[in-house]
């Protein structure tokens, strides 16, 4: 029989086969029912404001909340992750619109999705979790500083002939087109602002059965849905009270289309020039970049809101399956109009709340935005455009987390503040693309720095006597603690270039190393080289099985004929006890390797000892 691949134990669709498995009835099939509708409301309204931030028709992120939510349910690792366009994508999909048109985007979304896909293949899953917290509060704070910069054109109604990609340009836009402000469109802004605020709060003090009636009925869809009727009615009094709505703005594409997502290919949507983009391999290469930065955020983001439905729901998602669905959702979205996609931690957190049994509501919830588009597209064109940004300033803020920012400024180690600085500035100053590379590269090296702290060595003499203990003398022992990796190995060998010719042997204590790669090993050799060079026995005592195997692998036993292995350390003391230099022997020089050879053959698995050949020719010392 074969032996199983790397993909042998790679599952799709694990929450819902799971579901299924459990035992899925019509109590559950109805609780889904009304969660899939109380968030299929929540996200109408998001999705379009979404798509708009991201520079797309408000048509295409419906198309995201549509195709790849509904996929990405179907396929997932989380029974109650909900899916879609979300916020945190602004930063990364506003500047590849502006710069290569709706196409580009559609591309860097596919090119993301296949990405993703690999990603899951190799299990890299559970990975992602490993990424500092520093590094995802510094984008996302980043992130809400963007966002609520976009949003500032569209609230004060400003006429800017080109929105720039990038913060510094676009305070500078609209200082410049500050004489440009439209009353009307501000004081809707604000109204709306105020009923998105108020709101929770109106909820809290009506009685408990109107509580019950109106909780799972958002902010969002009564601020928006109050908002077009204000202006709706107040232009129909005063025809002068005119304010940009989302049928004027994307007039040109007759508003929001009231037709069901269509298949297309993704070179085939506009490009900057308004003409289809068409294929171009030295496009795919120049969108490369790009794609990495939204497969990175996405997969950090959709499994952070994963873990975050683990915790409400009391359930345990697959991360590898879950990563594989959020490929493939935003593998196919483009191709029907969708952007790029993740799990949304406000719906996912709504679903559950509304009482979400399965990934069905998701799918339901999808279904719904469907309906939506097909039956109210005429209304959504309505609705203001100062609206849909003071829709995304309350994302922005709720994102934004300020509290925990401050806090984590203020009290946090220097190393993660400075992290947690480089993050959130390159988000804001540069884009989404360099904030990923600087963000990980640098938690990289500190997390380095920090294993090498952690990783020592440590001279055992006259201040622990009792480990010292039964050893001859001439014999000094070292302790050394941590894993020798690549971060930690210079640091903990380099203490031995203290020992000298007055020492016959060196007992190295490994019991506390619970692992070593190929840089620690490359030091561990030059070390014995050294060591090797006055004569000294060397003794690697309590080694662990890790650590013993790369050794072994490494050809260093084999390689040196005065280094043994022991078990424990009584073996090690007893093994110094023989192998302890006769006064002839001393005079004679004799090679510590023919003295380990005397105890040759060795005692079963109480003594690893080297070949009793010494090398003649020790290899070259590696790099440090």
């Amino acid at each position: 029989m074969a032996a199983p691949g790397p993909l042998s134990h790679f599952r799709v669709a694990t929450a819902l086969r799971e579901t299924l498995a459990a035992g899925y009835g019509a109590s559950d099939l109805r609780a889904d029912l009304l969660a899939g509708l109380v968030v299929g409301i929540v996200a109408l309204p998001l999705a379009m404001a979404l798509g708009i931030a991201s520079g797309v028709p408000p048509q295409h992120g419906l198309y995201t909340a549509i195709v790849a939510g509904g996929l990405i349910a179907l396929l997932g690792g989380s029974r109650a992750q909900v899916s879609g366009p979300t916020a945190a994508f602004i930063a990364i999909l506003a500047p590849i619109t502006a710069q290569y048109g709706v196409g580009g985007l559609m591309v860097a979304t596919m090119l993301a999705g296949g990405l993703l896909i690999i990603m899951a293949l190799g299990g890299l899953g559970r990975l992602i979790s490993y990424i500092p917290y520093p590094v995802t509060m510094g984008f996302t704070t980043g992130i809400a500083v963007v966002i609520a910069t976009g949003q500032l054109k569209d609230l004060l109604g400003l006429t800017v002939p080109a929105w720039p990609p990038h913060f510094p340009e676009q305070v500078a836009t609209m200082v410049g087109a500050a004489d440009t402000a439209r009353l009307f469109d501000l004081l809707i802004g604000l109204f709306t602002l105020a009923v998105l605020i108020l709101w929770p709060r109106l909820l809290r003090h009506l009685p408990a059965a109107a509580q019950k009636g109106l909780r799972f009925v958002p902010a969002p869809l009564v601020g928006l849905a109050l908002a077009g009727l204000v202006a709706f009615a107040l232009h129909s009094m005063w025809p002068s009270f005119d304010v940009v709505t989302i049928g004027s703005k994307y007039a040109k594409q007759n508003g929001i289309p009231q037709s069901a997502p269509m298949f297309a290919l993704p070179w085939s949507f506009p490009g900057p020039d308004g003409e289809p983009l068409g294929f171009s391999l030295a496009l795919f290469r120049e969108l490369a970049s790009p794609a990495v930065a939204i497969a990175l955020l996405g997969a950090i983001e959709s499994l952070l809101s994963a873990v975050i439905a683990d915790g409400l729901a009391g359930t345990r998602h697959d991360p590898d399956a879950e990563l594989f669905a959020q490929g493939v959702g935003n593998l196919v979205a483009p191709f029907f109009g969708g952007i790029a996609a993740t799990g949304a931690i406000a719906r996912t957190g709504t679903n559950i709340r509304a009482g979400a049994r399965s990934p069905v509501s998701a799918v339901v919830h999808a279904l719904f935005v469907l309906v939506a588009m097909l039956a109210l597209a005429p209304v959504l064109n309505y609705l203001p455009m100062a609206s849909m940004a003071a829709l995304l300033l309350m994302v922005a803020w709720n994102m934004s987390e300020i509290q925990h920012f401050l806090h984590t400024l203020k009290h946090a180690p220097r190393s993660d503040v400075s992290v947690l600085a480089v993050c959130f500035l390159s988000t804001v100053v540069f884009d989404m693309v360099v904030a990923v590379v600087a963000g990980i590269l640098l938690a990289s090296l500190l997390f380095m720095r920090r294993m090498a702290e952690v990783s020592e060595v440590r001279l055992i003499g006259d201040h622990d006597p009792n480990r010292m203990r039964g050893l001859p003398k001439g014999v000094v022992h070292y302790d050394i603690g941590g894993p020798l990796f690549f971060g930690a190995a210079q640091k903990a060998m380099q203490e031995l270039e203290v020992v000298g010719r007055h020492y016959w042997a060196v007992v190295l204590d490994l019991e506390d190393v619970p692992a070593i790669d190929a840089t620690g090993l490359v030091n561990l050799e030059s070390a014995l080289k050294r060591l090797a060079r006055h004569n000294t026995l060397v003794v690697l005592s309590g080694v662990r099985h890790q650590p013993l195997d790369a050794i072994t692998k490494a050809g260093i036993l084999s390689h040196w004929g005065h280094v043994a292995v022991c078990n424990t350390m009584q073996e090690t003391i007893e093994l110094l006890v023989e192998c302890a230099p006769t006064p002839a022997e001393e005079a004679a020089n004799m090679a510590a390797s023919d003295r380990l050879s005397r105890l040759t053959p060795a005692r079963g698995n109480e003594v690893v000892s080297a070949t009793p050949a010494p090398r003649t020719d020790p290899p070259k010392e590696g790099p440090k």
